[in-house]
């Protein structure tokens, strides 16, 4: 017989991390400039509409089939279309195998639609999709079967879960390093941004940051909790090492900004936010609460200084995806190794309760494998979609806006609001770019 609390609390969190993909449009879409915020919060609902039906046609079985060789990918035939998955074959007390579909689908929407903030304001729409099918498919479907399928009696499951033992219990391997590495290579692979390192790129809306960052910090509570699968003590330790990590990392970020800049900033506190989820997430069932505060504010403080390498190293990362989750991502995974407790859920000690190095080599192994595997194949996938279909828009058209090219749309309609001049949507026919025009 099913477990109607635990299923009722999966699901419910399956909800909370869906909500996170439009907070994250929200999120991204404020820290770009007004004539792109569509486009940009577009590649965010193309990664839920999309993700979405692969995870059913394929995906899940990818995952969470049974392992076809060495721990790297599932059978891909074994659950395609979902097959045999509505029966209720629940044992007893457990939850119904469609509840943990929909919380793993909504798990590898968000993965996908977070690498979209590297390559802001100089992406191909229709290329970015075919990108988000491919990516999926041969990137984050294998990762989360290494990482978060369990081999349980006849069943086998990936190589670092129960091969190498690296402790993951939210993600940050297979969705943060993941996607930040991923981010790195693509914004290689599209170049710099026209004007980047000497314009001002500033966030057009901060108000829409504030916005995203609140409604990511609200459904991270079903990512990190709900990862727990069931209404238990684990979620509990989760739900509260979530809550105040996320609040160290934003006073971590905002004490940098102000020691470094002399201002703590709005959007300082929204990335400390993001910042501190993203560490936590690996961490969250194996550190005390004390723990997950100096995780989150060494999160805080190390991602707010990581965020400028992109200036140092040449590489455009528009909205530091690198910076916030492949730096956020390794403070929280290999942090792990030293500050784990055998009191948290997880039991294990890390090297400064005592546990010796052993969980650490195991946490720095599952990170730069991932971070290593998520790098090399995209910068592959990008290369050759750039070569073929093109990936980055033209010139003209980067500098106009990306809206109305793409999308025959304006994110905000300057004509209504009268005066001596303004800008009018381009209609649909049309090929060219907004166009300025006098009263």
């Amino acid at each position: 017989m099913v477990n109607t609390g635990d299923t009722a609390w999966v699901l419910t969190s399956a909800a909370l991390v869906l909500l996170m993909t439009p907070g994250l449009a929200l999120f991204y879409g404020g820290m770009v400039r007004a004539k792109s915020v569509l486009n940009m919060m577009m590649m965010s609902f193309g990664a839920l509409a999309l993700i979405s039906v692969l995870w059913v046609l394929y995906g899940y079985s990818m995952a969470f089939g049974d392992d076809v060789g060495l721990g790297l990918v599932g059978d891909p035939a074994q659950f395609a279309g979902l097959a045999g998955l509505m029966e209720d074959v629940t044992a007893e007390g457990g939850l119904p195998p469609m509840a943990f579909v929909a919380f793993q689908c909504v798990f590898a929407i968000i993965t996908v639609a977070l690498i979209s903030g590297a390559v802001a304001d100089r992406a191909r729409f229709g290329t970015w999709m075919v990108f988000a099918g491919i990516w999926a498919t041969v990137v984050y479907f294998p990762v989360a079967h290494w990482v978060f399928d369990f081999s349980v009696d006849d069943h086998v499951g990936g190589w670092i879960a129960n091969g190498l033992g690296a402790l993951d219990f939210a993600g940050g391997t297979a969705v943060h390093i993941n996607a930040g590495a991923a981010g790195l290579a693509l914004a290689i692979v599209l170049g710099r941004r026209r004007g980047f390192a000497s314009e001002p790129m500033r966030p057009h809306n901060l108000p829409l940051v504030m916005i995203g960052a609140g409604l990511l910090w609200f459904g991270w509570f079903g990512f990190n909790a709900g990862s727990a699968l069931a209404a238990n003590n684990t979620a509990a330790v989760a739900f509260v090492n979530t809550l105040v990590a996320t609040g160290a990392a934003a006073l971590g970020w905002l004490l940098t900004e102000r020691i470094r800049d002399g201002h703590a900033t709005s959007l300082g506190a929204a990335s400390g936010v993001v910042a501190g989820l993203v560490a936590i997430t690996p961490a969250c069932n194996a550190v005390s609460p004390v723990g997950a505060i100096g995780l989150g504010a060494a999160a805080g403080a190390l991602c707010a200084l990581a965020v400028g390498l992109k200036y140092r190293f040449g590489y455009d990362d528009s909205l530091d995806v690198v910076g916030v989750h492949l730096v956020g991502g390794l403070v929280g995974t290999i942090g792990i190794g030293f500050i784990a407790t055998s009191a948290a859920p997880a039991g294990v000690d890390g090297l400064l309760y005592g546990g010796g190095a052993d969980q650490l080599w195991r946490q720095v192994v599952g990170a730069v494998a991932v971070g290593a595997f998520s790098f090399v194949v995209t910068l592959v996938i990008g290369a050759v979609l750039a070569r073929t279909i093109g990936f980055r828009v033209d010139t003209e058209h980067e500098l106009s806006g990306i809206d109305q090219v793409v999308h025959a749309e304006s994110g905000y309609d300057f004509g209504s609001l009268g005066g001596a001049g303004g800008f009018r949507p381009v209609p649909a026919h049309q090929s060219a770019a907004t166009e300025e025009v006098s009263a």
